[in-house]
């Protein structure tokens, strides 16, 4: 058995790296990684959408959101456009990323039905529950840095813990 660390960071990644691995094997015939298809399903639900507000849903800085979004771009999925103000970048799919969401969703929706019928009764939940907390932990101990986010922050830590004594 795997020494199990103390570490909170720790502990997180590998479980990301590990979940990460099997949805990216299950998404490989549609050409395109589990991060990319979160990001493409993102800008999808949202379009057009801010890069400072596909930055905010996804819980990334500017310009890290605008780093994941130049491969995208340059692959033709997703277009960046100045938006009415000037100061705005949009971004939108294109063709090509619609088809790559639509070829890609029934391969994530198996990965995910074949997670969460392995996790035991309950879990899948508490899961999401974890992550909502560990996230709404990390912002209030860096600041709550963005706009708004101290608000959203206490909210979804509040949030988190009524499920979780629930």
């Amino acid at each position: 058995m795997k020494w199990q660390s103390s570490c909170v960071c720790v502990n997180l990644r590998r479980a990301a790296r590990a979940v990460s691995q099997i949805y990216d094997e299950a998404l490989a015939e549609s050409g395109i990684k589990i991060t990319q298809f979160s990001l493409l399903r993102a800008v999808e639900r949202n379009e057009p959408v801010a890069i400072s507000a596909l930055a905010e849903e996804l819980d990334l800085d500017r310009t890290t959101m605008a780093r994941n979004l130049a491969p995208l771009e340059r692959d033709r999925l997703v277009t960046l456009t100045a938006g009415s103000d000037q100061r705005i970048t949009e971004v939108r799919l294109t063709p090509k990323g619609r088809a790559a969401v639509t070829k890609a969703l029934p391969l994530w929706q198996n990965a995910q039905a074949e997670i969460a019928g392995l996790l035991a009764a309950g879990h899948l939940e508490q899961l999401r529950d974890i992550a909502t907390e560990a996230t709404a932990v990390a912002a209030q101990l860096r600041g709550g840095h963005g706009k708004g986010r101290g608000q959203a922050t206490r909210k979804h830590l509040t949030q988190a813990r009524r499920r979780t004594k629930a």
